[in-house]
């Protein structure tokens, strides 16, 4: 066995694959070597040559980008925690359609409450609490308002930008318990903590004093996660003990499910909140902090 025969074969491999990714990650990939007799214990160069060929495939495809463009966004990951725990027969029997209603039950909930934007807002775009409007008229006072609804609403629902924080006084109007501390520690960890290597992050008190991570700018709570972590565990029960899925089962289960995590969630929030509030002094001990506009 030779590297260059290695190389050969995982190039054929890959041409026979009906189903796959193009990643060198992709375990899917070791799997089928194997059965070709081509392991890294028993045949080390030819495995290497396989996955020679297997990551010049990926580089020249942007396979493992591709993975990483999918799955860089919150929404995006909760779609695949779902997809996963429903499975691949429930959903070919579903079908697409029905799919994506029961994933939307299981998930939309926990995208609501994820803090990128308000359902109850939708006068300013769904503008979230303590956030300015992206296209807030320049030097306004008020930038709650925006000049361009229609694009507003779009880039927050969406891609997801909230927009940057308020002034402190402006933000207190919509959050009338922040404080000057909790403000400051949040505006630091938004705009100078650059987290794990610029992609997430965490601070563990944001505007409203809950704790808070951030992938790429978009904002993940206890209760957005828990409840995907609650929708698709439902799912994934559901699906697997009924031979015959049903669209409204299924849909019923991951819905309980996401809102029983959700709950969940606020229980602990509430929990951190009361314990940090009680420890910290009056807004009057802190003084006034600056008006300066972000």
């Amino acid at each position: 066995m030779s590297y260059r025969s290695g190389f050969k074969a995982g190039e054929e491999l890959q041409k026979k694959r009906t189903t796959q990714t193009l990643s060198v990650a992709d375990p899917g990939f070791k799997k089928q070597l194997a059965k070709e007799g081509i392991t890294l214990r028993q045949t080390p160069v030819e495995f290497l040559g396989a996955y020679s060929a297997r990551l010049l495939t990926d580089l020249t495809n942007d396979g493992t980008r591709t993975v990483w463009w999918r799955a860089n966004h919150p929404n995006a990951l909760a779609d695949m925690a779902a997809s996963a725990a429903l499975g691949k027969t429930t959903a070919e029997k579903l079908g697409p359609l029905k799919t994506g209603l029961v994933m939307t039950s299981a998930l939309a909930p926990a995208m609501a409450v994820s803090g990128a934007y308000d359902l109850l807002n939708l006068g300013e775009a769904g503008r979230p609490k303590g956030f300015a409007q992206t296209y807030a008229e320049k030097g306004s006072e008020d930038r709650r308002e925006t000049e361009q609804p229609v694009q507003e609403a779009f880039e927050r629902f969406f891609l997801g930008r909230t927009g940057r924080p308020l002034a402190y006084e402006e933000a207190k109007k919509d959050i009338p318990d922040l404080t000057p501390q909790r403000y400051g520690n949040f505006l630091r960890s938004y705009y100078q903590d650059r987290g794990l290597l610029g992609v997430l992050k965490a601070t563990p008190e944001n505007l409203q004093g809950v704790p808070e991570a951030r992938l790429l700018g978009y904002p993940i709570t206890l209760p957005s996660a828990l409840g995907v972590a609650g929708g698709a565990a439902a799912l994934g029960v559901a699906a697997r003990t009924t031979k015959q899925p049903k669209t409204t089962r299924l849909g019923l289960a991951g819905l309980a499910g996401s809102l029983g995590g959700i709950m969940t969630g606020n229980i602990i929030n509430q929990a951190i909140s009361s314990s940090s509030r009680s420890q910290l002094p009056t807004t009057a001990e802190y003084g006034v902090l600056g008006t300066d506009r972000i």
